[in-house]
């Protein structure tokens, strides 16, 4: 479900530059995760990593960059 969760953040950041601006000027990822939670998004830390592909050391990347998203 908390997968899920994670298409449904990126699909509507892809829609909507503010939402996608305000996750990409996220400063670490334990940030990340808190506004996407305060955006009504469940998921972990963990759970995102799982989701994208991506480790926590590599959240530098935008979230146009993230394939298959």
């Amino acid at each position: 479900m908390a997968k899920l969760e994670v298409k449904r953040l990126f699909q509507a950041a892809q829609a909507n530059p503010t939402l996608k601006e305000n996750l990409n000027t996220a400063p670490d990822p334990e940030t990340f995760v808190q506004r996407a939670q305060e955006l009504g998004y469940d998921f972990t830390i963990e759970e995102w990593r799982e989701m994208t592909g991506f480790s926590v050391e590599e959240f530098e990347t935008e979230i146009s960059e993230i394939p298959g998203i």
